[in-house]
């Protein structure tokens, strides 16, 4: 827990003096899909190792 709250204090003083308004908020945009990629690269590899599915190619 103490671990997320780092992040969040990380993210939020990112952008807290921030000027430009279409930066601020293509950034913000950005940050938030990539947070949901890595969740979506996460699942997908738990996923497969849930199945049983196999690695590699031999």
């Amino acid at each position: 827990m103490e671990k997320i709250i780092l992040v969040k204090e990380i993210y939020l003083e990112a952008f807290k003096n921030w000027k430009s308004y279409i930066l601020e908020n293509y950034f913000k945009v950005f940050s938030w899909l990539c947070f949901a990629l890595l969740a979506l690269t996460i699942y997908a590899f738990v996923f497969r190792v849930s199945t049983g599915f196999s690695f590699s190619n031999l």
